[in-house]
């Protein structure tokens, strides 16, 4: 699909040390978000102001309305702060279009799917994507985790499916971890990387396996917090200042661990264990009791610290 590209950019393959190609570059224009949570608004909100067209698709119209009405809000608060104009503003959220139909991800050159961190869920979603865009579209998921390869393999275009993994907020967080399944074409891994360029990210590749850098590293870290706590080494409190007075983190482990979600948190160390059977992923019991009580962080109210006052 020959698109124009935000700021006279377009997608193509050059600098990359990678043998010459023997189709055109690709042009991402128009990009699909499926999932209106934190990560579906925020990489929604990132992708409009750097420029392209962005389909924002929500399970009910009105939860697509009320996430464009926070994009407004948080670029309001740019605004005031002086870090984008009024024209800024406006132009970003006129890219911006919020429905709850599947189907109006027809005519985008790339969908991100943002949705619940459930393997048979994203699958599903994969197949229905595949028979709803273009043949050239690219299909992308967030999973901070699951295998990359399940859900492309659910597609007829297994080589245009790939991880394009943001962190939150997105808007503000410069790393996105492009990730590589086995049956990704070279030419779906570039225009991935440009994309993210084009955002203002810095992406680094990585291979398809649970927890890719990021989470691979910090999950264990989070949960040892979590066992220190529970063998009563040291209070939330005691282990979160230590962490960022002895380490120099911008947070501790338990106010991160209720900024991601407890819930979250504890499919992602499922995940890695089920992968790689190491007792570092083996979630402690607290944090499973916690979700299970429902008591998942900053979403509830209430995780390791009480946000309900």
């Amino acid at each position: 699909m020959a698109a124009l590209l935000p700021r006279g950019k377009r997608l193509g393959l050059g600098g990359l040390s990678q043998a010459p190609l023997a189709s055109p570059p690709m042009s991402i224009a128009r990009v699909g978000i499926v999932g209106s949570g934190i990560m579906g608004s925020g990489i929604a909100e990132t992708a409009a102001v750097s420029g392209f067209e962005v389909v924002l698709r929500s399970r009910s119209q009105s939860t697509a309305d009320a996430t464009l009405a926070a994009m407004e809000k948080s670029l309001n608060r740019q605004v005031e702060k002086g870090k984008k104009t009024e024209e800024e503003r406006d132009q970003a959220l006129a890219r911006v279009t919020g429905t709850s139909e599947l189907d109006a991800l027809a005519g985008c050159d790339l969908v991100i799917e943002s949705v619940v961190e459930d393997l048979d869920v994203k699958k599903a979603l994969f197949a229905d994507l595949d028979r709803i865009t273009g043949d050239d579209a690219i299909l992308a998921t967030n999973t901070s985790t699951l295998p990359v390869i399940e859900m492309a393999m659910q597609t007829g275009r297994p080589d245009k499916v790939c991880g394009i993994h943001f962190f939150n907020p997105a808007p503000v967080m410069s790393l996105v971890e492009v990730v590589r399944p086995l049956t990704a074409s070279d030419e779906t891994i570039a225009a991935a990387r440009q994309f993210a360029e084009a955002c203002g990210k810095t992406p680094v590749e990585v291979k398809d396996q649970a927890g890719f850098i990021v989470n691979a590293l910090l999950f264990p870290y989070l949960n040892n917090a979590v066992r220190l706590f529970e063998q009563g080494v040291a209070s939330v409190a005691d282990i979160d200042s230590a962490m960022k007075g002895g380490c120099g983190f911008p947070m501790g482990p338990f106010a991160l661990l209720d900024l991601v979600g407890l819930d979250t948190s504890l499919a992602i160390l499922d995940a890695l264990y089920d992968e790689f059977k190491d007792p570092n992923y083996a979630a402690m019991p607290l944090l499973r009791r916690m979700v299970t009580a429902q008591q998942l962080g900053r979403k509830s109210g209430q995780g390791f610290l009480d946000y309900r006052k």
